[in-house]
């Protein structure tokens, strides 16, 4: 079987941060968010990485952090880019939205050689998470059946307005369902969500949620390349501007079709992310926490 590969989707990385010079460190030693990632990918067994960034932020992207991981990975690079789109079809006129994470996939399929994980460039997802999703993909997992690591929700939230999650239900340790909740607070000791800004309901937090940490055998591939012409057609008609195809659509209609199963991977850790500016403080605190009780090396990268 090939080694399992480390998929990082990183093609928004321009825009949400301005520039990726200007990605703020969470440690003294310089390290990014995706330092740690990394860092914890390599100690459970990933030795190949893919980045799918866009052409715009190429230069600057390597120049951060692609060059560095070189003497750690095998590091190749995808583009996501508007027009990478099947023959006959066209960026509609006004969009510049990306097509969104499913199509990050695709677009990364040819530098795909063996079962992957797949992470947002920019969270923080902790180290057995990673070896939960490793082991999965060197284990005797049938070919169709998928992973997603499953947090709890409580342990994925800020104190600093809402945030989007995939919420999951899950049955015998198998997902059937994600929805996405795109607005999801802390209310005092409980936790709420709302889908018109008025009502707001209760959620438990135990909820599994996904976070985009994702295992897939080389085979999924063909279901994210090939599932995007019928994406296409169905929401162009209706939403041109805006229209995304997301990575869980693709893993929910596996599901719904019994076309597969995905193995939900429960984890204790606690996610960490700049969603805010203010959640800066409360991610630095985390890490320097996490070093002092040994999770972490004072200095990632040293050979």
């Amino acid at each position: 079987m090939s080694e399992p590969v480390l998929v990082v989707m990183a093609a928004g990385m321009g825009s949400r941060f301005g520039g990726l010079k200007q990605i703020t460190p969470v440690d003294e030693q310089g390290d990014i968010i995706m330092d740690f990632s990394l860092y914890d990918a390599r100690r459970a067994g990933f030795r190949k990485v893919v980045f799918i960034i866009k052409k715009a932020i190429e230069e600057s992207f390597k120049e951060n952090v692609g060059r560095r991981m070189e003497d750690w990975f095998d590091v190749r690079y995808a583009y996501q880019e508007l027009d990478k789109l099947p023959a006959g079809y066209a960026v509609p006129e006004g969009r510049v939205k990306p097509w969104g994470t499913a199509h990050a996939i695709a677009c990364a399929a040819e530098e795909i050689d063996g079962p992957f994980a797949v992470i947002n460039a920019d969270d923080f997802y902790g180290r057995t998470s990673f070896q939960a999703v490793y082991d999965f993909l060197t284990g005797d997992a049938p070919v169709d059946q998928q992973a997603m690591v499953g947090y709890r929700l409580k342990n994925t939230v800020t104190e600093n307005g809402s945030v989007a999650r995939g919420v999951c239900q899950v049955e015998n340790g198998l997902l059937t369902d994600i929805t996405e909740r795109t607005h999801i607070e802390q209310r005092g000791s409980g936790i709420v969500y709302t889908e018109d800004g008025e009502h707001f309901l209760p959620l438990s937090g135990e909820t599994l949620v996904s976070m985009n940490l994702w295992g897939f055998h080389q085979e999924m591939l063909e279901e994210f390349t090939g599932r995007f012409k019928a994406f296409l057609d169905e929401n162009l008609p209706k939403n041109p501007l805006k229209c995304e195809y997301y990575l869980p659509s693709v893993a929910n209609a596996q599901i719904r079709e019994g076309r597969g199963t995905i193995r939900v991977l429960p984890t204790a850790e606690c996610w960490h992310g700049v969603t805010y500016r203010e959640d800066l403080r409360s991610v630095r605190e985390a890490v320097a926490g996490m070093k002092a009780e040994g999770l972490y090396p004072e200095q990632l990268w040293e050979k």
